[in-house]
């Protein structure tokens, strides 16, 4: 068994079977072996539409016994893009988060040749366009937003580009959204600005610190870094794990955690890995 290395681990980006993307295991499966290091909340993510259903029964088995097991929605094309009524059920059905498009974003259709992207080579969706000409969001988001709002779910980047994440998050804050998380913000094809980190801060949104954007970035610097720039308070884990060609939580984590510790220190790191995820995503 792996040793646990931090109690209490809230990791909100877990993929894992069925998928179109090649996992571990299944969805409890991989939460199983998560829980073996220490995690007890993970949400689902798959690229293909929404986990909500699949949480609830991940969270029934055995294996994942102990870790609170939640789900939401990514606005791919197969989810229908800008689709309120699908952010409506998954809401109701229990769903925690509602994800931009991946997959679909514009940025991921331009960079799908991208070294950081190489897992997603066997995933393709038609795209979906979140900003208009002039760069505002168009009028179909504003409608997922008011949901997202409602219900007081996490509003996450999925794949935009840190320029439109900022547009999003300024139109979600005077929506009414209070819980905004940007995902692996320091892959390089999303282009992270530090000039954006003071707005993003004062917005309250939290960035993702992850492992396998990590693993897959060699082209500058980790998310480990991001505490260089953000206040330490406002960052989060999501591992984003499950690939079947890429290390799992138990073999990535402890090299990973060394390097986060390096820029954190003892007590930040405890509290991105536990207690800052936990908050954003359970009311």
């Amino acid at each position: 068994m792996s040793p646990r290395l931090i109690d209490g681990v809230a990791d909100l980006h877990v993929h894992g079977a069925p998928s179109l993307v090649a996992r571990h295991g299944l969805d409890h499966e991989v939460v199983g072996a998560h829980a073996q290091v220490g995690v007890d909340l993970a949400v689902l993510k798959a690229h293909e539409g929404s986990t909500v259903e699949r949480a609830a029964l991940a969270a029934d088995r055995p294996e994942t016994d102990g870790v609170r097991v939640v789900g939401g929605i990514v606005l791919n094309s197969p989810a229908g893009g800008a689709n309120p009524d699908a952010v409506e059920v998954a809401a109701r059905l229990g769903g925690r988060v509602v994800w931009m498009p991946t997959v679909s974003a514009p940025a991921h259709v331009a960079s799908a040749a991208a070294p950081e992207l190489s897992v997603h080579r066997t995933l393709s969706f038609r795209q979906v366009d979140v900003l208009d000409d002039a760069g505002a969001l168009l009028p179909a988001w504003r409608e997922v937003l008011d949901v997202v709002a409602a219900h007081d779910l996490v509003l996450a980047s999925g794949h935009l580009t840190c320029a439109e994440a900022l547009v999003l998050f300024r139109a979600a804050s005077a929506a009414g959204v209070r819980r905004m998380l940007f995902n692996h913000p320091r892959m390089p094809f999303l282009g992270w600005d530090d000039d954006a980190a003071p707005e993003l801060a004062r917005l309250g949104v939290v960035l993702e610190l992850g492992i396998l954007p990590d693993i897959l970035t060699t082209d500058g610097p980790p998310s480990t870094t991001l505490g260089e720039v953000y206040p330490h308070d406002q960052l989060a884990f999501g591992g984003d794990l499950g690939h079947a060609d890429h290390p799992t939580m138990a073999q990535a984590l402890p090299g990973w955690l060394a390097g986060l510790e390096a820029c954190l220190g003892e007590a930040g790191t405890e509290r991105a890995l536990t207690t800052v995820g936990r908050e954003l995503v359970l009311r």
